[in-house]
């Protein structure tokens, strides 16, 4: 038996910089399929699709609403070829009777011991048209190494810049934020995996540079503490969402090779004030995540905060405006004020206001999303800064001998001098 994998394009953020890291959904599924089947995998963002290949199920992994009417459209053109169609991930569990328009069945929640139900199914002809697994979570020690065998590696590299790879150490958030699915997606228990098997599959990836996507790092002291002492004799350089904002954590954090984190920035405060501070004193960067078009946002308020931004020497700041995606609590509400202007999944990108704003036109929130990006890199371009943090992991690597040549060039690298231009 043969399945294709397929990681449908969307489109980008706008003013972000593009690249593309190797997307983690499918190396996931990918390792939840029994051995004896052959796979194929094609990442549209980076590839072109082989409609030609021949296949006896067609697999969607799909992480993101604006990714999801791309998905739909593939879709029907296998199933006019007469390949039955399955849909997962994200997205599709956020959209899932719609996706049932487009597809033969579709597959809700975690993949870990369950796809193979769906396997045994296809080869008796009776594909089900729904997999419901949604709040019925695997045992987390079936959960071991991704996948990534599936990916063409030359494929994510930036200007010559090798890319993190994406790992996750837990599923589920214990925290409940309005703008955020995950309550629905992945439950709001905090469920670990082993520290063992995430060591054992980091030690299995020949790349120095991590991401840890899990939705944050800061659920459980005692976890976090042991994950960044195990992560010490890797010399791995690595990426998260938030980590614990405690002296002893943050040590760790930086001893363990934390290179920057994710910090979300949701006022002027001084308590985000000296959360930065204190990252950046330990060696560690910060990219802070902003969204903007919240109830209590003005034109003002956001001059005001990008301001605050470039006062707090954010080393990358990346803005969104708030996006009512299907199942948060944020949409809950919109929708009971009848805020919302449409549904249009592909314009759901987070670049693009689609709710009407309490103290703004809709104009004017599109107009301030761009001039928070423009006025935070006017003096230094978000490539110009991207190449230099990839300076700081290279000196980072350089320091402690796991250095593997790749670094920034043409725009990000001046040859002559030797340093990002």
């Amino acid at each position: 038996m043969k399945i294709i994998i397929i990681y449908p394009s969307w489109p980008k953020l706008n003013r972000q910089t593009e690249f593309h890291l190797p997307p983690h959904g499918p190396v996931c599924f990918a390792a939840a399929i029994p051995d004896d089947i052959e796979l194929s995998f094609y990442d549209e963002n980076v590839q072109a699709i082989d409609f030609d290949e021949k296949a006896d199920l067609v697999a969607f992994s799909v992480m993101l609403t604006c990714q999801i009417p791309r998905a739909w459209e593939l879709a029907e053109r296998y199933r006019g070829q007469g390949i039955p169609v399955i849909f997962g991930g994200i997205a599709t569990m956020l959209h899932y009777e719609e996706t049932l328009q487009h597809a033969d069945a579709v597959f809700l929640g975690e993949a870990e011991g369950r796809f193979e139900e769906v396997i045994n199914d296809i080869r008796n002809n009776n594909l089900k048209r729904v997999y419901n697994y949604l709040n019925e979570f695997p045992d987390m020690n079936l959960i071991g190494s991704a996948r990534r065998s599936i990916l063409n590696r030359k494929l994510y590299n930036y200007r010559g810049v090798q890319m993190v790879d994406l790992v996750h150490a837990s599923r589920g958030c214990k925290y409940n934020c309005f703008p955020c699915c995950t309550p629905f997606l992945g439950g709001r228990k905090f469920r670990a995996r082993a520290i063992d098997s995430v060591i054992q599959e980091l030690e299995q990836i020949d790349n120095n540079r991590i991401f840890f996507v899990d939705n944050s790092l800061a659920q459980d002291d005692k976890w976090e503490k042991e994950l960044f002492k195990a992560l010490i004799p890797l010399r791995k350089k690595w990426i998260s969402h938030p980590i614990k904002d405690d002296d002893e954590i943050l040590d760790l954090a930086a001893e363990a090779g934390c290179w920057y984190v994710y910090q979300a920035v949701f006022d002027t405060s001084d308590h985000i004030r000296k959360r930065v501070r204190r990252l950046k004193e330990r060696g560690i960067g910060v990219e802070g995540t902003i969204i903007l078009g919240m109830d209590d946002h003005d034109e003002d308020y956001i001059k005001r905060l990008v301001d605050f931004l470039l006062e707090i020497d954010l080393d990358l700041a990346e803005f969104t405006i708030l996006t009512p995606f299907p199942h948060t609590p944020i949409r809950a509400e919109l929708e009971k004020e009848k805020r919302i202007l449409h549904n249009d999944w592909m314009r759901y990108t987070g670049a693009e206001v689609v709710f009407q704003p309490a103290k703004m036109s809709v104009d004017a929130l599109q107009k301030m999303f761009f001039y928070a990006w423009d006025t935070f890199y006017s003096g230094c371009s978000q490539n110009f800064q991207m190449a230099k943090m990839f300076l700081k992991v290279i000196e980072k690597e350089k320091a402690d001998g796991t250095y593997k040549g790749s670094r920034p060039r043409r725009s990000g690298w001046n040859k002559m001098t030797g340093k990002p231009q």
